[in-house]
């Protein structure tokens, strides 16, 4: 296990995180909630929508052209999305028609123009599968009229669609499947390899994408506003793998055996029936777990890693296949994301390789991690920038369809802008967040109805506004030089055995995790051979971007702070007060111990020349009467509306605005209407002063005039 990875870049770098983080302490919360459904009657000044270019797919379909996606003309495009789900009470993941309207115009008023449908094979009235029937091979009416519907009033604002195929299906008795009840939603694993589950899989594609959508008078294998058909969510197999039943280990072996005859001479299959203890013609055992492949011989490692490979390799392809040759489907087709950043996505990735585009999900501390909750910005090389980028490969379009900083967590307000921007500089294509949960009228009840869904955070909203501006306009440059790194087939298979104590989340021994935070990251090879090593670049403190656009200074003693720093976005996110850092528009001097502050243009000039700005803040968001547990880990009490937050208190200067006579900030209510007085900004020698937290509010409408 020496000598694997064709890079080698040797930094040292340690990163101290106490036990306990302590909670973030500062003024105290109050309520300051969104309502969409006020947003829907009167106009709002930081409306973004025309950001998107609508109808969706007026260009013709989204394609891979070289590293991004392009539309019919050729022209890029970069989605601002997010997913639409239903897990808290009173949300719905296909509205009604009466509601459609009004999710789709509150989406593109935010500046979404991506919607990824992700658990549709769950039954009515969750999903589109008929949940009145013993099987799950029928597709509710009703349920795909509101759906149609509401696709149609997405695309005609120019939100595009990506379908996931097999997320969360049930299978049930009807439908043939073996040990149904004994399978996990989605079929995880077996679904790449079992022929009965194969074949309920195309059945399915079939139902949704060859079906005709009245209102937009077309079928979705024939919608330039499908912008990409997912095969399945979240799916793999690995060296270990096993079936919910024995029966599914049995399939498996027996596909191993076939295989193994078919791949490997006469000599070293017997040698490798001898390295498993079998005689004769007895079947080869895959190994069981773990801890017996990591301590395989590496004949029989390496067999089983190649049958892993050529099994899920054959699934997808099949799947693009009958998708696209059989079905005429002409959107972009997308494979599974690499979602375990606790070990190796590499063998995955050499799977799927083949396919225009990769995939990426992660989330910053996800509650099933049960971790004490801390900051991410005192964490760069486990953040989710680091995280997402290993994934990238050089000459391919690269997403992000799930990433979240999951609620509760104090210091959740420094997600949203950091990716954003960090998206931009690594040149990613898409940025789809989890998950918006549109909520039925009966239930609009204003709190955080789950760890993911940022539907009514009063800090995520107007966040995400404010990313759509920073990420889909590109305001941070893209890498001056991108570092690539290859390995060779056996070094990917390798890296499974690796441990994420010491290798995650980039998974090669050596690698500076910094460079992502530099320069551009890419894979050049998954199967090629080893390249020289390279000299490791200098890592300083702040960790500074070849664009000096964007700074992380680290820190291991709660003063970890990212600033953004470009002509029509800037940003200061993290420790602000503990810092006293400033960016060429923006300073700050607040009472907050940890907060986020952002100013962007809302025109296509800079912020020096702009007549118009938004002004996001963010700090800590509860939910009235929520309690955290001993470890603040998690809740002992979720609480309920309304939510909470603790105001950004304090002062911020805008400096170098040309030729301004006035600026004012106009504060905005939860629907982005303003409400009472602008406040009048000083003219000082420094710049224009504006007071924050005598309004409780996470937004401003800043207006400057010449």
């Amino acid at each position: 296990m020496t000598n694997r990875h064709c890079i080698y870049l040797f930094v040292a770098w340690l990163l101290l995180s106490p036990y306990r983080v302590p909670a973030q302490t500062a003024g105290a919360l109050q309520p300051f909630t969104i309502d969409h459904r006020k947003a829907l009657r009167v106009h709002s000044p930081v409306d973004v929508s025309f950001l998107l270019d609508a109808p969706a797919g007026k260009h013709g379909f989204v394609r891979a052209q070289g590293a991004h996606l392009v539309t019919g003309d050729g022209k890029r495009i970069r989605f601002w999305g997010v997913n639409v789900t239903d897990w808290s009470k009173g949300s719905v993941m296909v509205p009604s028609k009466e509601d459609s309207p009004l999710w789709a115009a509150t989406l593109a008023r935010f500046g979404v123009n991506c919607v990824r449908f992700q658990f549709l094979d769950l039954p009515t009235p969750r999903g589109l599968i008929d949940g009145k029937r013993d099987d799950t091979r029928a597709l509710d009416p009703e349920a795909f009229d509101r759906e149609d519907f509401f696709i149609a009033e997405l695309e005609k604002r120019g939100i595009y669609v990506d379908f996931n195929l097999l997320v969360g299906r049930p299978f049930k008795a009807g439908d043939g499947v073996q040990d149904y009840q004994k399978i996990r939603e989605g079929a995880k694993g077996i679904s790449l390899y079992d022929p009965r589950i194969i074949e309920l899989q195309k059945e399915y594609a079939r139902q949704l994408l060859a079906h005709y959508n009245p209102y937009t008078k077309s079928e979705y294998r024939n919608d330039p506003a499908v912008a990409m058909v997912e095969i399945n969510n979240e799916n793999a197999l690995w060296v270990g793998s096993h079936g919910p039943t024995p029966y599914y280990d049995h399939e498996l072996a027996d596909l191993y055996n076939v295989w193994l005859k078919k791949n490997l001479s006469a000599e070293d299959l017997k040698k490798l029936r001898e390295i498993a203890g079998v005689s004769g013609d007895d079947p080869v055992p895959l190994l069981p777990s773990r801890t017996q492949f990591e301590t395989a011989p590496k004949e029989r490692f390496y067999a089983e890693s190649r049958f892993f490979l050529d099994t899920q390799r054959r699934y997808w392809e099949d799947m693009r296949d009958f998708l696209t040759k059989t079905l005429g489907v002409k959107s972009l087709i997308m494979t599974t994301a690499d979602h375990g950043h606790t070990s190796s996505g590499y063998p995955l990735l050499l799977a799927t390789s083949s396919f225009d585009t990769n995939d990426g999900h992660t989330y910053w501390q996800h509650d099933w991690e049960n971790k004490i909750k801390a900051p991410m910005v005192n964490d760069p090389f486990n953040s989710t920038v680091v995280e997402l980028s290993r994934t990238a490969v050089a000459g391919k379009p690269y997403t992000v369809s799930e990433v979240n900083n999951p609620f509760p967590n104090d210091w959740a307000s420094e997600g949203i802008p950091i990716l954003a921007a960090y998206g931009n500089f690594q040149d990613w294509d898409a940025i789809i967040w989890y998950t918006i949960e549109p909520k039925a009228s009966a239930d609009w009840k204003p709190y955080v109805g789950d760890a993911f869904d940022i539907s009514l955070d009063p800090v995520k909203m107007p966040q995400l506004a404010a990313g759509a501006l920073m990420f889909l306009r590109a305001d941070v440059s893209p890498a001056n030089s991108t570092v690539l790194r290859s390995y060779t087939r056996d070094q990917v298979f390798d890296s499974a055995l690796l441990l994420p104590a010491t290798d995650r989340p980039y998974f090669t021994p050596g690698f500076p995790l910094a460079v992502p935070l530099q320069h551009g990251s890419r894979i050049l090879s998954l199967d090629g051979a080893s390249v020289p090593p390279l000299a490791a670049p200098k890592v300083t403190n702040p960790i500074v971007s070849d664009t000096n656009q964007l700074a992380w200074y680290n820190s291991s003693a709660m003063t970890g702070l990212v600033t953004v720093d470009t002509p029509r976005s800037q940003a200061l996110i993290g420790f602000v007060k503990a810092n006293g850092k400033s960016v060429t528009n923006l300073s700050a001097e607040v009472r907050n111990r940890f907060c986020t502050i952002a100013i962007t243009s809302l025109e296509s000039e800079p912020i020096s020349r702009a007549s118009r700005l938004l002004l996001t803040l963010g700090s800590r968001v509860e939910n009235s009467g929520m309690r955290w547990n001993d470890r603040r880990s998690n809740l002992s009490e979720w609480g309920g509306p309304p939510t909470l937050i603790e105001p950004v208190d304090g002062r911020i200067t805008l400096r170098s605005l040309d030729r301004a006579k006035t600026v004012s900030a106009q504060p905005l209510d939860g629907s982005g209407q303003p409400m009472g007085e602008p406040i009048r900004a000083q003219k000082k020698a420094e710049g224009w002063d504006l007071p924050l937290g005598t309004t409780v509010t996470t937004w401003y409408e800043v207006t400057v005039t010449r």
